[in-house]
């Protein structure tokens, strides 16, 4: 199923270790794997291995990927967020995409990956960012801080992205909704953009959405529906019903 892809597309997966939420997560076991390890596992069925890169700040996710054979970067401490990481990155490896894949995405879907391809592919040159989404079919997921909705135009562009249970009727219902999946396309010309700021900007400060950062700067994102499956590792809640979904399965 590996792409053969132009040198204008890179998939970077940044990780990091200090995570507010979860520190070390990258790195926690998943079924005798690392997470970051099946992560880097679910793109390679799609993308050939030198056009990947992990992206990372710490010398034991550097070490887990020499181990490994996955290539990747060593980025600043001081970026910001996951989306700053890569545009460091881009500032060493030149491409027209940068394809983000979040590092906490063990059971990521290959075929979404795809779908993202091939997205970029084909997209207008005004949009800057491609986002992926699936549908919520939980309510719990829909009441949960740590999974971002989306709501998008009738065209498949981002209006606003948050940790809120949003779009709700006037009783606050759950009717039906999407979240965001990490999974991107950024253009060069976005990600310095992005770069540029040498803070968060006011709604990405808030809701700790860093695609918000774009929308506040003008830049179109747009989102193409996925297949939602697993668990991203954002808690160690998660890993836990993580690794139940992986013994089910």
């Amino acid at each position: 199923m590996t792409l053969s892809l132009p040198d204008s597309f890179l998939v970077v997966i940044p990780a990091r270790y200090a995570s507010s939420r979860f520190p070390g997560k990258a790195l926690a076991d998943l079924g005798g794997q690392t997470v970051l390890r099946r992560c880097f596992n679910q793109v390679s069925q799609v993308v050939a291995r030198e056009h990947i890169i992990v992206a990372t700040d710490d010398e034991r996710i550097a070490d887990e990927c020499r181990a490994h054979d996955m290539p990747f970067a060593m980025t600043s401490p001081a970026c910001l967020t996951g989306t700053d990481r890569v545009a460091e990155v881009a500032t060493q490896r030149i491409a027209e995409w940068y394809i983000n894949v979040q590092g906490d995405e063990p059971f990521l879907d290959p075929q979404g990956l795809a779908a993202m391809l091939s997205a970029a592919a084909a997209t207008a040159g005004t949009v800057g960012v491609i986002n992926a989404y699936s549908a919520i079919r939980d309510e719990a997921d829909f009441r949960s801080a740590t999974v971002p909705k989306v709501v998008v135009d009738l065209t498949g562009r981002l209006l606003y992205i948050s940790r809120g249970s949003i779009p709700t009727s006037k009783a606050f219902a759950f009717v039906e909704a999407k979240r965001q999946i990490g999974l991107y396309a950024f253009r060069g010309v976005a990600l310095a953009l992005f770069a540029s700021r040498t803070e968060k900007t006011p709604l990405e400060e808030i809701e700790d959405i860093e695609i918000l950062r774009f929308v506040e700067l003008g830049v179109t994102v747009n989102m193409i529906a996925v297949d939602s499956v697993g668990i991203a590792i954002d808690t160690p809640e998660d890993l836990e019903r993580a690794r139940n979904y992986l013994a089910a399965r």
